[in-house]
């Protein structure tokens, strides 16, 4: 299989077509593509069959990514513009998968304490819970409300508990009917980091960017519709960083290679090349922009708000 060394659908698509040289759509997919506001874009990727899901290496679904341009200069009112205009989208692939009174697990993957990778607890500090006050305090809560929790199980390294340990354990006690799970996902772009929500109803492979996947959620592991939330964090270094061209240069000269071969290989997608070029000095590592508080702050309230106002 391609490495894709991203979580996004679209990008996952875009790297497929130019790989095989494709002017048409890849079979199995169907993309389309929706202005929602002058600084919000949709691209929705369906994977509509094994031919599609084979391509892109992800799951038959939806996948719907919005594109949220200068978010971090967003103010009050535009993220609250832009968290209204998502929670529309959310709220159909809720619908789509339980009742009106069908009760929501929300799941905080990630590490708290790791900025580029906070972004699951912090969501989850914001949500509306009422699944204790439906059961202590009904008097609190309208009637009729829907029964929300919501948990952050934290990471592996601090908990010694794999994350779909936990998450099962709840599940199979709370029974929840619907999961939905925010995660923090790897791009090829540095300038969707904190800048676009990919949302899919197909569940989630935590840790699949970059290279640490762990075992999936979904409704194949679970037994009940996984609703999966992310927003890119990280890319790795062979991306976005120059550096990588003078090891990959080095590499090139050891190896004697010719001008015609030079001019051919600029035409070409280098990645794997450069990537070769710099693991064995363990260079290919992780980053992420020094605006990331800024940035994940300001996702994490339109995400919250996305969720509350969808379910």
């Amino acid at each position: 299989m391609q490495d894709f060394r991203t979580d996004m659908a679209d990008e996952r698509r875009d790297i497929y077509k130019k790989a095989n040289n494709l002017e048409n759509e890849i079979p199995g997919i169907k993309c389309a593509e929706l202005q929602k506001k002058e600084n919000v874009k949709l691209t929705v990727v369906d994977i509509l069959d094994k031919q599609g899901e084979k391509a892109l290496g992800k799951p038959i679904g939806k996948y719907m990514s919005f594109d949220l341009e200068k978010l971090n200069l967003a103010d009050e009112d535009e993220i609250e513009d832009i968290s209204e205009i998502i929670s529309k989208d959310l709220k159909e692939i809720v619908k789509a998968q339980i009742d009106d009174d069908g009760e929501i697990l929300i799941v905080g993957l990630g590490n708290q304490f790791v900025t580029p990778d906070s972004l699951g607890p912090k969501v989850v500090s914001e949500i509306e819970v009422t699944r204790h006050l439906i059961k202590y305090a009904p008097e609190c809560v309208v009637p009729g409300a829907r029964s929300i929790s919501a948990v952050a199980p934290g990471v592996l390294g601090t908990t010694g508990i794999e994350t779909f340990e936990i998450i099962k354990g709840i599940v199979d006690n709370v029974k929840p009917k619907l999961l939905v799970v925010i995660d923090s996902l790897a791009s090829k772009s540095i300038q969707r980091i904190s800048s676009t929500i990919q949302i899919s109803n197909t569940g989630i492979v935590p840790g699949a960017g970059v290279e640490n996947a762990r075992k999936e959620l979904s409704r194949k592991t679970l037994g009940i519709p996984v609703i999966s939330i992310g927003v890119p964090m990280v890319v790795d270094l062979a991306t976005i960083t120059d550096d990588c061209l003078n090891l990959f240069i080095t590499k090139l000269q050891d190896e004697a290679k010719s001008n015609d071969y030079l001019n051919t290989l600029k035409n070409q997608d280098k990645y794997e090349d450069i990537k070769s070029a710099l693991i064995p000095d363990n260079y290919n590592m992780i980053v992420t922009p020094k605006e990331i508080d800024e940035l994940i702050e300001n996702m994490k309230e339109i995400v919250a708000r996305s969720i509350n106002y969808a379910i």
